[in-house]
């Protein structure tokens, strides 16, 4: 058991520092590159699809559109023991259809965070230190201290296990609130992924503009010598314009609004994106070395560790097994049952769930033979075309068809040479 700093310290410490150092944004590229897809399969996904038993399935399937059923299907062959041909194939892959990412923009922050340890090579520094967020807005909150970690220290390294493992709001926005829209979005367009636009802290009533100030933080050491301080900021970055609008209808204050919801200036990621950052994590080698995420083996290692692993496997933070099953956060092939974990899959994934949408991007691997491919897959689930009025068809349709989806493929991927 290590020794927990105090929580007077640490809140000692948040009232104490000042601030001198604000963050520099990274250059603008000059030029986004755009991704390096692979080879496009012809109809094999539809093909497999269309030939399932199941009713639900060829249903989606047959309109693709009314239900905003998207996926990605990459094979993978090994040449040895190493990946050495990955082959991409889609059905109703349509990047500029516009779905809203929900939690699924956790995953390039919890990528971006490990990086921007990296790049700033403070001596000491690391995903372990204590990281504490300061406030220098009315609207902003601050953090000193995290009862779930085994000594009570905020740190990177449990945010990102919480986002991961349960895909945790306030620990994306600790994140988001450190590295700022400037950096992220500059970074991941310079990286390719120029579709990307994340523009806001989640499940917290802040406008567009609030969303653009980032928070003050500081880092410590175990002993709580001050490592690195950042002031808050203003991010000025434009997002590439768009009009998003959606649906007849939203609930706005208990009422009906019937004009369409606005997306304009919610996140964005686009679901070959998602599935090309779900690669590159688990294969870096397969991906340029100018496009890569500049991660160490360790960083990598600590991501796929957290991608695959159940709640009940961990112990700082500990879940309530009724509240939060180990399939939870695991759409694909399980979708939202809690049944028993099959011991001879393993899924490194990330999921998004909200406004009607539902999404999962994975690494599927067989632990006996590990075979593995990735999967990624987004469904609509609002015919009424409501926002925000809470019926949405997660439990008759888009769960449902997440698991068979999952299912299908994994046994076509287990079976092919």
């Amino acid at each position: 058991m290590k020794t927990p700093l105090p929580l007077v310290l640490l809140i000692q410490l948040c009232l104490l520092v000042s601030f001198v150092q604000a963050q520099q944004a990274p250059p603008v590229p000059k030029k986004n590159q755009k991704l390096i897809r692979g080879k496009a399969g012809s109809n094999l996904v539809y093909n497999i699809l269309k030939n399932s038993n199941d009713s639900l399935v060829r249903a989606l399937i047959e309109a693709p559109d009314r239900w905003g059923v998207q996926v990605m299907y990459t094979t993978i062959k090994k040449k040895g023991r190493r990946a050495s041909q990955f082959t991409d194939h889609s059905f109703n892959l349509r990047p500029e259809q516009y779905f809203y990412p929900a939690s699924t923009v956790k995953f390039p922050i919890a990528i971006l965070a490990l990086q921007r340890l990296r790049e700033l090579a403070v001596p000491g520094l690391d995903r372990n230190s204590t990281f504490v967020t300061l406030k220098d807005r009315p609207e902003q909150t601050e953090v000193c201290n995290d009862p779930t970690a085994e000594d009570g220290r905020p740190t990177i390294a449990h945010y990102i296990k919480k986002i991961l493992l349960v895909s945790d709001n306030d620990a994306y926005n600790r994140l988001y609130e450190w590295l700022g829209q400037d950096y992220i979005n500059q970074t991941l367009h310079r990286l390719g992924y120029s579709g990307v636009e994340i523009l806001h802290r989640l499940s917290l009533p802040l406008s567009t503009e609030e969303n653009r100030y980032t928070n003050p933080v500081v880092f410590y050491d175990s002993s709580g010598r001050l490592l690195y301080s950042q002031a808050g900021a203003y991010a000025l970055h434009q997002p590439s314009p768009a009009t998003l609008k959606m649906g007849k209808g939203y609930i706005s204050r208990g009422k009906l609004v019937e004009e369409p919801f606005d997306f304009s200036f919610k996140n964005r990621l686009p679901l070959p994106d998602l599935h090309h950052m779900v690669r590159q994590i688990l294969f870096p080698a397969s991906v340029p070395a100018s496009r890569r995420f500049n991660l160490s083996e360790d960083d990598l290692f600590f991501l796929r560790e957290y991608m695959s692993r159940l709640p009940s496997q961990s112990r700082f933070p500990a879940y309530d097994s009724t509240a939060v099953w180990d399939n939870y956060v695991k759409f694909l092939y399980y979708g939202s049952s809690t049944e028993k974990p099959d011991s001879d899959i393993r899924i490194y994934n990330k999921v998004g769930n909200a406004y009607g949408f539902l999404i999962d991007a994975a690494c599927f691997e067989q632990v006996r033979t590990q075979k593995k491919f990735l999967l990624s897959g987004v469904v609509y689930c609002n015919s009424d075309e409501i926002f925000n009025d809470d019926r949405y068809e997660y439990d008759s349709i888009g769960y449902p068809f997440l698991r068979l989806l999952g299912r299908i493929l994994y046994q076509q991927a287990m079976s092919s040479r």
